[in-house]
């Protein structure tokens, strides 16, 4: 099996800049909003979910980078055995349900 294409850590920092200073400006803000005495109780739950959503979409861009790096590596006009994507779906199926 062929190696797929990596995505470089620049590219997925660059990415990544501007979702991050937002979760950041927000878990400040949530801190800076809680009142004297209160600065846990009301600010961990806030800061809890955007580091939950920061994570989930850190990861989703990670994913999606390195699928889009693989899919631009990737000629659909020839198959590794040689066929052409026209020629494989040139056969049909053997059942009605294919």
């Amino acid at each position: 099996m062929e190696r797929l294409s990596k995505v470089s850590k620049e590219a997925y920092v660059e990415q990544m800049r501007e979702a991050t200073e937002t979760m950041l400006h927000g878990v400040i803000g949530a801190v800076n909003r809680a009142r004297d005495g209160a600065w846990i109780n009301e600010s961990e739950m806030q800061v809890r979910d955007l580091l939950a959503d920061y994570r989930r979409k850190a990861y989703e861009t990670a994913i999606e980078m390195r699928t889009d790096a693989s899919e631009a590596a990737f000629s659909p006009g020839r198959q590794k055995d040689g066929t052409t994507a026209a020629q494989e779906g040139s056969v049909l199926p053997k059942h009605r349900d294919g």
